[in-house]
């Protein structure tokens, strides 16, 4: 029995201070518009050889369409090249690949089985 008041006073007090919070409802973002943030350029590029970091993104927008492109390393080796437009007819995108895929070389457990 006392457990269950604990259980109970536990929930009444986690449901009134959920209702105080100032982000019980999602913000209201109206007053934004697609519109009023074109155009718009950005990108970065990560390139770091001792971590084998290799990665990077750049886009730029205008009042019509969005064209871009992003690069990965990938952990075969190879470098991912996306290029990308996007405006009222879909998304298109031109995907790439540079270098050679390298795996490595498969060997049996040494657990018994």
């Amino acid at each position: 029995m006392h457990q269950l008041f604990v259980v109970i006073l536990a929930f009444t007090i986690g449901a009134s201070a959920q209702s105080d919070s100032p982000y019980s409802s999602p913000p209201d973002y109206s007053a934004y518009d697609d519109e009023t943030m074109m155009p718009y350029t950005f990108g970065y590029t990560i390139k770091d050889a001792e971590t084998h970091s290799n990665y990077g993104h750049h886009e730029t927008a205008d009042e019509g369409s969005v064209t871009g492109s992003y690069v990965v390393a990938l952990p075969d080796g190879r470098t991912q090249i996306v290029s990308y437009v996007a405006n009222e007819n879909g998304y298109f995108a031109d995907v790439k690949y540079e270098g050679e895929a390298i795996y490595p070389e498969h060997r049996q457990s040494s657990y018994p089985n």
